[in-house]
């Protein structure tokens, strides 16, 4: 069945690149009394995304499950609000949000940055595989939580820090928590990754007349980020990017970003006026990406190929599909009315 995907999934020339930096993106913009929350935004990416924003004038305000590393990380930046929660636990959610709605601040812009990758099977409280519960369900729960906010924001973003990950897998609809099939990590991932990008495309088609609108992205093969701390050094030599002692390749390691070139399509997704009218798209290289038909040639230890988004990803009846299923496993609507 020919997949019904939105128009907009095309690249329209932004004038950044891969190898454009956060700094670069946000040259000229104002973010004097606009509020943001950034789930994991004291490290790796996530802490160059807070430091870019606050740097433009942003309160930023980054909800952690470890106050005490978030901390130290955070030292000597202005303008942040450290809060606790986890996303694995629905209940700091919940107050999470709700003492931010309550105050009845707005909020501009909500970027889900936090992620897992790499994990052996675990599962949260109510049985839920821990890279669906952190990556992709919590997001969706804390979205829907801050939604008062978002609205009265008359002009909000979110942002789904998703992954070229997604295509690793498809979302499973008949076992998304590995109750039947053999747990494989990479296919947990894969299909967490999928699920961000699905939620992109249903939140903006219900966002839009509240002038919100979401987008996902791929931050690129980035260099120093600790995402991959417990993947099996063996996988990595099965990538092609390591050696047989376990060290990455030179060659490897010089072709991927920084990470201020990896916080930069966040920053851009989350700031341009490029995207202004636009929205429910997967971006990559601070652009929207191509749509990967089978025509993109992929090699793991050339990172400028690992681009593109599966049809399958933004696919418009997935997406609805998906957020039904994402209220039954929550146990709770998201009106968005």
């Amino acid at each position: 069945m020919e997949s019904i995907i939105s128009t907009m999934q095309q690249p329209i020339q932004s004038g950044f690149n891969a190898y454009s930096t956060a700094q670069e993106v946000i040259k000229g913009i104002d973010l004097t009394g606009k509020t943001v929350i950034i789930t994991g935004g004291y490290a790796g990416i996530g802490l160059e995304t807070t430091k870019t924003l606050t740097s433009a004038g942003a309160h930023v305000i980054i909800p952690a499950r470890d106050i005490e590393k978030a901390g130290k990380n955070l030292s000597g930046i202005e303008n942040v609000e450290l809060e606790k929660m986890d996303l694995m636990d629905p209940a700091s959610i919940d107050a999470f949000a709700e003492k931010f709605v309550s105050s009845g601040r707005s909020l501009d812009i909500l970027i889900n940055n936090a992620g897992i990758m790499w994990v052996p099977l675990r599962r949260d409280s109510r049985g839920i595989e821990s890279q669906l519960a952190t990556n992709y369900l919590g997001q969706f729960h804390l979205t829907a939580k801050l939604w008062p906010a978002l609205k009265k924001a008359d002009g909000a973003r979110v942002i789904s820090v998703s992954s070229y990950g997604h295509q690793m897998a498809p979302f499973d609809f008949e076992d998304p928590n590995f109750e039947k099939r053999e747990y494989d990590t990479l296919s947990g991932y894969g299909q967490s990754k999928t699920a961000c990008n699905l939620f992109a495309v249903e939140l903006d088609e219900r966002g839009k007349e509240f002038n919100i609108r979401t987008y996902s992205l791929h931050p690129g093969s980035v260099y120093g980020t600790d995402l991959g701390r417990e993947e099996p050094i063996e996988l990595f030599k099965q990538l092609g990017t390591h050696d047989e002692n376990g060290n990455i390749k030179p060659e490897v390691e010089a072709r991927l970003k920084t990470i201020q070139q990896g916080a930069a399509t966040t920053i851009w997704c989350a700031v341009s006026p490029q995207l202004n009218g636009i929205g429910g798209v997967y971006c990559e290289n601070c652009d929207i990406a191509e749509i990967d038909r089978g025509q993109i040639e992929h090699r793991f230890d050339e990172p400028a190929t690992i681009r593109g988004v599966q049809p399958y990803s933004i696919d418009k009846k997935n997406a609805e599909q998906l957020w039904k299923l994402s209220e039954k496993m929550l146990g709770f609507n998201f009106d968005t009315k």
